[in-house]
């Protein structure tokens, strides 16, 4: 991998082809909600068969490895237990490393949050008059003020207060929801301190999928710059951006170095494809500038024309320039 810069990688084989293991987000990038992202099951399949090894890697805390792995099975995508790495295992490896064996914990969280605490052999506890050494919090739609409450009077008493992860929102078929940056932000409001993270873009959950995975050259695939591409980068491991979550092409165009992504594709099938390199707003015959503030096209055909604009947008910011438009691509993300 190379310094970030107005630039995609070039993977002259595909993806599946190139890297031995690829560190897969859930939320946006194999579903939404409960419904299935069109080609992800067949993509997947197909990379697996190609040699790749799929990790899940999710910053939702909610569902246990077996939940979520019933779900994939569901929706179509072959998941065993075994491969997927969530944030709730992160948090609680870092509280059992922190805080001790059989420490009382202060759970926030639902059901994979709890199981995560048990498996660690740590304590839960429902009140801050338990004297818990640490707080813990995850997504959970169920939580309520009191909960919340409990959790920020243990943490003004002392307890460590470690998130799932810093996702302010939550991808959903409604549109985003709040997630559990949002809800933690409650809990550093009313007791003044800020919380560790386990999740993305914190090394924590990085290092548990790849010591689960036993990667050597692995790829993380994600739908969030500041989560997904900005832990790769942190990590010093290749990326694949997906535009099938919560990221759109005028918010990539307008990312910093720290949040873009090696790789650009529609959706998980650019597992299966060769990528070209982009530059400076050019890829394969696809030219492309930006002109007024906005990503002008001058030449060339389908993806590799979004590609094109975005790396004419990041030359674009990195000359000192105000943040570009893409609405003139948004049309060929159909083609």
């Amino acid at each position: 991998m190379t310094e970030a810069g107005a630039r995609l990688l070039a993977c002259d084989k595909p993806p599946a082809e190139t890297y031995d293991v690829a560190l897969m987000d859930l939320d946006g990038v194999v579903y939404v909600g409960d419904e299935v992202i069109p080609r992800a099951p067949d993509a997947l399949a197909a990379a697996t068969r190609a040699g790749m090894t799929i990790e899940f890697v999710t910053n939702n805390a909610l569902r246990t490895p077996e939940e979520v792995a019933a779900k994939l099975t569901a929706l179509g995508v072959e998941a065993t237990p075994e491969r997927i790495a969530t944030s709730a295992q992160a948090a609680a490896r870092l509280l059992a490393d922190r805080c001790g064996p059989h420490a009382r914990v202060l759970v926030a969280g639902g059901n994979g949050l709890l199981a995560a605490v048990a498996a660690a052999g740590l304590a839960s506890v429902d009140s801050a008059d338990d004297e818990p050494a640490a707080v813990v919090l995850g997504y959970d739609p169920t939580l309520d003020y009191q909960r919340l409450a409990e959790a920020a009077l243990a943490v003004r008493r002392g307890a460590l207060f470690v998130a799932c992860n810093r996702d302010k929102t939550m991808p959903t078929s409604r549109g985003p929801l709040a997630g559990t940056g949002a809800l933690s932000a409650l809990v550093e409001t009313a007791s003044g301190s800020a919380p560790l993270v386990a999740g993305k873009p914190e090394p924590a959950l990085h290092r548990e999928s790849v010591r689960r995975s036993g990667a050597d050259h692995p790829l993380v695939v994600g739908d969030r710059l500041d989560t997904d591409i900005e832990g790769a980068r942190r990590a010093d491991t290749p990326s694949l951006l997906v535009l099938t979550g919560v990221t759109d092409l005028p918010t990539l165009a307008a990312a910093r170095p720290e949040h873009r992504p090696d790789l650009l594709s529609r959706d998980v099938g650019g597992l299966l494809d060769p990528h070209p390199p982009a530059r400076d707003g050019c890829c394969g015959d696809a030219d492309a500038r930006v002109e007024g503030g906005h990503v002008r096209v001058r030449a060339g055909t389908g993806f590799d024309v979004v590609r094109a604009g975005i790396t004419a947008a990041w030359a674009y910011l990195d000359a000192g320039h105000d943040p570009a438009g893409v609405d003139a691509l948004d049309s060929f993300l159909d083609a």
